[in-house]
């Protein structure tokens, strides 16, 4: 049993450090965000709310500048202001824009908040005991090997996570009359409209999959589906 106590003190400290960062990102996104009430942009939430069978799809505005979307872990859709800011000067479209909020409900509705709370925990649990066992046999280095290990398997559990989204998001896109093509074209813009460089780390230390895989598994979809029509 007191083997034990160092995995159940990660566990519970993986859990607690994880509620933290929760709150501090509710409260983070309470201050600096808005409701979205832009007609163009309502239209197409109130079109994937009509696929969702649901009243109304809620989406904020937080004032950032970095082009991205959000999920935050009480269900509500976030896009930044700098994404917003595209769209205005007609870089994004209504339908990119669409794709963007469709792909967020994804991690909503996949109960991907819930599974990396339980994924957190897990593995800074995991961390402990790889730790412990490997120092036994590389002194100073079984902490790094740890770390290292850990680190890979979360950002691999993320990548599914975003394959997952981004299929969800088709479907509702298709299902609200928007399309996958809008989807397609907003990866394609994706790495100008965030800066971001195509290889600026290796593909299994990245946290999203790299962008031509992502557009290469959305026409993998189109295509299965247009042949079963």
């Amino acid at each position: 049993m007191i083997k034990l106590i160092p995995i159940l003190l990660a566990l519970a400290y993986g859990l607690v450090m994880y509620r933290l960062s929760i709150w501090r990102t509710a409260r983070e996104l309470n201050q600096k965000s808005t409701e979205l009430t832009d007609p163009m942009l309502r239209q197409m939430c109130d079109q994937l709310a009509a696929a969702l069978d649901i009243k109304r799809v809620r989406v904020y505005i937080y004032e950032i500048k970095p082009v991205n979307g959000l999920a935050a872990p009480d269900g509500r859709i976030f896009i930044t202001r700098g994404f917003y800011n595209k769209f205005r000067e007609g870089t994004v479209s209504a339908a990119e824009m669409a794709s963007v909020i469709a792909h967020e409900l994804g991690h909503v509705a996949l109960g991907h908040s819930r599974r990396r709370m339980i994924d957190f925990s897990s593995q800074n649990a995991l961390r402990t005991v790889l730790a412990m066992v490997l120092s036994r046999f590389i002194p100073g280095g079984g902490v790094w090997i740890a770390n290292g290990f850990t680190k890979l398997l979360a950002a691999g559990l993320s990548r599914s996570d975003e394959y997952e989204a981004d299929a969800y998001a088709a479907a509702l896109l298709v299902k609200a009359g928007i399309g996958i093509e809008p989807q397609i074209t907003l990866f394609e813009k994706l790495e100008a409209l965030t800066k971001a460089g195509p290889n600026q780390a290796p593909a299994w230390l990245l946290s999203h999959p790299i962008t031509p895989k992502r557009v290469q598994a959305l026409k993998n979809l189109r295509d299965k589906w247009e042949c079963s029509v």
